[in-house]
């Protein structure tokens, strides 16, 4: 996924919650940190591990951990619940192929995200949850 660029991609947000998973999906898939920062709101929380938030920098640095395997993400987007400007998102999402060091990956879950609607009527998560099902 090590793509030469003259820029940074950019990200096309969406005004529907149930887009959502689909632009961060086309975040992820352009391997590009900023381009995933994009779809995070400023006081968002990341959960790469049950019982992991993080926030700010070590948000960002989990999300490259993710993103140096090189390899893309699927979503497959089960519910959409929104009440106002927030929305609760349960998707199924994978992670799967032949890593950098040659080893097969294969991650997967079903998350429980919150996303929040923004001044702009841009939707962004406030709660990213990738393991949201997942026992403690």
């Amino acid at each position: 996924m090590n793509i030469e660029r003259d820029h940074a991609p950019t990200v096309a947000l969406t005004t529907d919650p149930r887009q959502h998973p689909a632009v961060f999906a086309a975040a992820f898939n352009t391997g590009d940190p900023a381009a995933v920062a994009q779809v995070y709101a400023p006081d968002a929380v990341f959960v790469p591990r049950p019982g992991t938030p993080l926030t700010g920098a070590a948000l960002a640095a989990e999300t490259a951990e993710f993103l140096a395997l090189g390899l893309p993400i699927e979503v497959r987007p089960r519910h959409t619940y929104a009440a106002g400007d927030l929305a609760l998102l349960i998707v199924d999402w994978s992670i799967e192929g032949t890593g950098p060091d040659g080893a097969a990956v294969l991650l997967a879950g079903t998350a429980t995200d919150v996303t929040r609607r923004g001044p702009d009527g841009l939707w962004r998560y406030v709660i990213d949850n990738p393991f949201g099902t997942s026992p403690a």
